[in-house]
C-alpha cells in the first residue's frame, strides 16, 4: 500500500488525550510488570501491561465508559444495549451503572456462568440468547430497534477506540524508552487506539497486532484493502474471535498498526502457562497472545518490548483444559508403554524407577492381553507429568538402560 493509498485513522492521540480526561478517577492506571524469563529470551527487557488487573478484569471499562458518558440527556434516557461473550458485557454493565443508566446485554446461552453472574453483578439485565454471539448480536441489534437503545458496539466506535487507547498513553509514561508494543488483536480497538496514543508520540515505537491463528481475519483484509469475513473461526481465545474487522476500525489499524502476526492454539497455552508459572498472573488465552508472540519469536522484536495483557476473565474449566494443554505443548507431560516381566513385584520396581527419576505418574494401566505381548511379559501403559522435554528423554533413555522395550514415545497425555 502507497503512502497515497494510507487510510487515514479516525482515531489520533489528541482523542485519547481527552478519552482519558474523562475517564480519569474511573479507571485505574494499571501496574508495568517485569518479566524476567522473557526479558533473558528475548535479549532485551520485556514488561508485562497488566490490563488483566484493570476494573472487571479487562480493558473493555476504558472504550465502554468513554463511549456512554458522551450520550446525550436524550440517549441516555433510552438506554444501552450490548452484546458480549464476557469482557465487553462487564464493562458496559459497570460504565451504565456509574452513570445510573440502563444497560441492557445479550450473552450467548453457552457464556461462562462466572461471566454472567459478574454483568449482572453490575446492573444489567442478562438475555441468554444464541448459540454463538453472532446470534446475541442479532438479538441485541432487534432490542435496539424496538426499545431505541443505544448499541454500544465491542470495537469499532470511535469513543470506543479513544477510551482503549488510553492503554498506550500508560505505556509510555511506564516504559519511555519502549521499541515494541504487542497488542492481542480481535476486532481491532484496543491496537487501533494503542497505536493512535503511540504513534502520535513516538513514531519510531513498533505497534503488533497479534491474532490466533484459528480466527485471523486481519492479514487477508489487510491484503484486500478492505475488511474480509472469514468462513468460519476456532480458537480457544474467544475474546479475540472476531469473524471481520470492523469499518471504523480497519482504517484505523491499516493506517497506524506496523504488523500483524498470528500465534496457534499451543502458543496460546504454553502463553497462559507462563503467565501463571512465571509471572504469578491470571490471563485469559486472548490476553496471553502478545507474550505467545514473543515465545514463539523471541529475537523478532525489538526491545524493550512491552506485551499488553489485555484481560484476566477466565472460566475454571477452559482454565483447566488450556493449562493441560500447554502442559502437553511445553513436553511437561509424558506417555508411553513398557513391557516388563510378568512377576510378582515387577510394576513395583517399575513405578520405583520412575519416581526415583523425578516423574509424577498421572494414569497407569497393566495389561496381560494383548496378541503382539510375548508369552510372559505384560504391558504397563504410564502417563506421567515432567519437567519438560529434556526430562522426558532422561526419562525413555532410563527405561531403556533398565532393559525395558519402549513403544508410542508421545509429549501429551
Amino acid at each position: 500500500m502507497s503512502a497515497a493509498d494510507t487510510p487515514i485513522p479516525p482515531v489520533g492521540v489528541a482523542d485519547v488525550r481527552a478519552a482519558r480526561e474523562l475517564l480519569a478517577g474511573v479507571v485505574s492506571v494499571t501496574p508495568m510488570a517485569g518479566s524476567r524469563a522473557l526479558s533473558e529470551l528475548c535479549g532485551g527487557p520485556v514488561w508485562l501491561k497488566c490490563e488483566n488487573l484493570q476494573r472487571t478484569g479487562s480493558f473493555k471499562i476504558r472504550g465502554a465508559y468513554t463511549r456512554i458518558a458522551r450520550l446525550n440527556a436524550e440517549e441516555r434516557a433510552r438506554g444501552v444495549v450490548a452484546a458480549s461473550a464476557g469482557n465487553h458485557a462487564q464493562g458496559v454493565a459497570l460504565a451504565a451503572q456509574m452513570l445510573g443508566i440502563r444497560a441492557a446485554v445479550f450473552m450467548p446461552e453457552r457464556a461462562a456462568i462466572p461471566k454472567v453472574g459478574a454483568t449482572r453483578g453490575y446492573g444489567a439485565e442478562v438475555h441468554m440468547v444464541g448459540e454463538t454471539i453472532d446470534g446475541s448480536i442479532a438479538a441485541a441489534t432487534d432490542f435496539a430497534e424496538r426499545t431505541g437503545a443505544v448499541f454500544v458496539h465491542p470495537f469499532d466506535h470511535t469513543d470506543v477506540i479513544a477510551g482503549q487507547g488510553t492503554v498506550g498513553l500508560e505505556v509510555l509514561e511506564q516504559v519511555p524508552d519502549v521499541r515494541t508494543v504487542l497488542v492481542c488483536t480481535g476486532g481491532g480497538g484496543l491496537v487501533g487506539g494503542i497505536a493512535a496514543a503511540v504513534k502520535g508520540q513516538r513514531p519510531d515505537v513498533t505497534v503488533v497486532g497479534v491474532q490466533a491463528e484459528g480466527a485471523a481475519a486481519w492479514p487477508p483484509s489487510l491484503a484486500a484493502g478492505e475488511p474480509r469475513s472469514l468462513a468460519g473461526m476456532r480458537t480457544v481465545a474467544d475474546g479475540i474471535a472476531v469473524g471481520r474487522p470492523g469499518d471504523v476500525t480497519f482504517p484505523q489499524v491499516a493506517a497506524l498498526v506496523d504488523e500483524i502476526v498470528t500465534v496457534g492454539e499451543d502458543a496460546l497455552s504454553r502463553a497462559l502457562l507462563h503467565c501463571l508459572e512465571r509471572a504469578k498472573l491470571l490471563v485469559e488465552p486472548a490476553g496471553a497472545a502478545a507474550v505467545a508472540a514473543l515465545l514463539e519469536h523471541p529475537a523478532r522484536f525489538a526491545t524493550p518490548a512491552v506485551a499488553v495483557l489485555s484481560g484476566g476473565n477466565v472460566d475454571p474449566l477452559v482454565l483447566l483444559h488450556v493449562i493441560e494443554h500447554g502442559m502437553a505443548a511445553a513436553a511437561r507431560y509424558l506417555s508411553l508403554r513398557v513391557r516388563v516381566g510378568d512377576r510378582p513385584g515387577a510394576l513395583a520396581e517399575l513405578l520405583a524407577l520412575v519416581g526415583s527419576l523425578g516423574a509424577n505418574v498421572l494414569d497407569v494401566s497393566h495389561s496381560r492381553i494383548s496378541g503382539t505381548l510375548p508369552l510372559g511379559d505384560v504391558e504397563v501403559a504410564l502417563s506421567m507429568e515432567t519437567r519438560g522435554p529434556e526430562h522426558c528423554t532422561e526419562l525413555v533413555r532410563a527405561l531403556q538402560d533398565a532393559g525395558h522395550a519402549v513403544f508410542d514415545v508421545a509429549g501429551d497425555r
